[in-house]
């Protein structure tokens, strides 16, 4: 039986939970805050080290800011996409729905055509280097949803990416309530126009945060969701309605929403008959990789290859997918698992 590096290796995924700024190397970082100094982003790898390091949620989000605040150009935008790709197609993955914030962009000037246009160029390199495919989400942060919520559904109704899959909210939930009434709205116009509504919920703030998800904002997915354990009713609820969520240990850890990798509910919520996929959110800021999601899954939270495996086809089903593609990919997973046993 081959090693369990050697599986990940191989084994083919998608990747449902990740954002564009956030999966932006190292490399990439450090060469852009060299080119625009004053953004206060540091020009040095073990500065850079120790500026991802974070005391909680709301320092992580002023980090993001930082870094997204060195993309001062379209090219900018198609780079990133071109770089996420190659480090995601290293890693077997053939299809990723990534998450996308326009509104740093918008403030900057940037017209909303001249953003998608940026996307298409990236996501169209993206298949024809790596084939990889893309789906992208667009999100506003919880936290300026009063700002950003209504502009961000109008780019991707009149202006959308030729990959636009879904439609988000990140940020800082505990920000949400002053804006409960437009959020909802925005999510029921996407709803409406098609979208599929993929919302955070239940990471910083408890398994409310989830049901309002479900109860108002039409999702079709769960964001990380790991305080939905907090709730039992919530936990029959999404065992019963197979409601995927999308969780992200490495993240959790990171950004100090659970204490340790040791107590991370990943496989309480498998044992609860949750329907959850891997993902790694904002790897390089968290020092992480998908394929690396999968060996934390498996070393240090107990799953063996069957559950890897399980995993990996539970991101194929649970994403927006077409039904062939999805039929193609879930035969390689059982075609790597059966090799490896």
């Amino acid at each position: 039986m081959e090693s369990i590096d050697a599986f990940v290796a191989e084994l083919p995924k998608v990747e449902l939970h990740v954002h564009l700024v956030g999966s932006a190397s190292a490399e990439t970082v450090l060469e852009l805050a060299r080119r625009h100094p004053d953004r206060g982003v540091p020009r040095t790898a073990e500065e850079l080290r120790r500026f991802y390091e974070f005391r909680d949620f709301p320092h992580f989000i002023e980090v993001y800011k930082a870094v997204s605040g060195l993309i001062r150009e379209p090219e900018d935008i198609a780079d990133l996409v071109r770089g996420v790709a190659r480090d995601l197609a290293a890693q077997r993955v053939r299809y990723v729905e990534m998450q996308f914030g326009p509104a740093a962009f918008r403030r900057i000037g940037m017209p909303d055509a001249v953003i998608t246009e940026a996307l298409d160029v990236g996501t169209r390199d993206a298949l024809a280097e790596h084939g990889l495919r893309i789906g992208y989400i667009l999100e506003f942060p919880g936290q300026t949803a009063g700002e950003d919520a209504v502009p961000t559904l109008t780019h991707a109704l009149e202006h959308p990416p030729e990959a636009l899959t879904g439609f988000g909210i990140g940020g800082i939930e505990a920000g949400r309530a002053p804006y409960r009434d437009v959020i909802r709205d925005v999510f029921a116009a996407a709803a409406a126009a098609g979208l599929h509504c993929v919302p955070h919920a239940g990471e910083t703030t408890g398994a409310e945060t989830v049901w309002e998800a479900i109860d108002f904002l039409h999702a079709e997915r769960i964001g990380h969701g790991i305080r939905s354990m907090d709730d039992p009713r919530l936990v029959a609820y999404l065992a019963e309605r197979q409601l995927p969520v999308d969780v992200s240990p490495t993240s959790n850890v990171r950004t100090r929403c659970v204490p340790s990798l040791a107590a991370h509910p990943l496989p309480s919520m498998l044992d609860a008959g949750l329907f959850v996929t891997l993902n790694s959110d904002d790897p390089p800021m968290f020092g992480t990789t998908l394929s690396n999601e999968y060996l934390v899954a498996g070393r240090e939270l107990g799953l063996s290859a069957a559950g890897l495996a399980g995993l990996a086809a539970n991101g194929v089903r649970a994403s927006f997918l077409d039904d062939a593609s999805k039929e193609s990919l879930l035969g390689e997973i059982a075609t790597v698992l059966a090799a490896h046993e």
